[in-house]
């Protein structure tokens, strides 16, 4: 099944395009835009591990500034 641009599609037809040529042009921007469910399922765990390092780094950074403050002596 295709995805059409239902408004990029009506306007090349009043400006006189041909049936195929403004279907083609209405259709070609809407599967570009469209994810897929592995689109999807991919940026998710690449987040994930983002996440994971970006919780590393402020440990890194947080816990000798908390022993620095907290740390008798």
């Amino acid at each position: 099944m295709t995805t059409m641009i239902s408004e990029v599609y009506t306007a090349l037809k009043e400006a006189g395009a041909p049936e195929e040529s403004a279907r083609r042009a209405a259709e070609a921007p809407a599967q570009e835009q469209l994810a897929t469910k592995a689109d999807v399922a991919r940026i998710e765990k690449e987040l994930a591990v983002i996440k994971w390092m970006l919780a590393l780094v402020v440990a890194a950074e947080v816990l000798p500034i908390l022993k620095a403050v907290f740390a008798p002596g």
